[in-house]
């Protein structure tokens, strides 16, 4: 990805993941960049970052999303991810 938003680096969450755009008559597909982090110095939030490779899609101007999370809500959004992926993960065993 060129011209990116975010900072890709070695601690990135996730890089080149496959990304999809929905939008009023459209939809697009485009490698995506997905990160948590939180504060270096005196952490007080968690925040989720995902910024779509602005290269493969031309309806949406190049930007990144953020979205900041209390500790609580960062580990609702664990326990979800834990159970949906364990659905999808029964699904593929059957």
């Amino acid at each position: 990805m060129v011209d990116r938003i975010m900072m890709v680096t070695a601690y990135t969450t996730f890089d080149l993941l496959d990304g999809e755009v929905e939008g009023h008559g459209f939809e697009e597909e485009a490698m995506a960049v997905l990160n948590v982090t939180s504060p270096k110095k005196n952490p007080d939030h968690v925040s989720v970052q995902l910024e779509m490779d602005n290269t493969q899609i031309d309806n949406v101007e190049p930007h990144a999303d953020k979205v900041t999370l209390s500790p609580e809500q960062a580990r609702e959004m664990a326990a979800e991810l834990e159970k949906h992926a364990d659905k999808v993960e029964t699904a593929q065993s059957e």
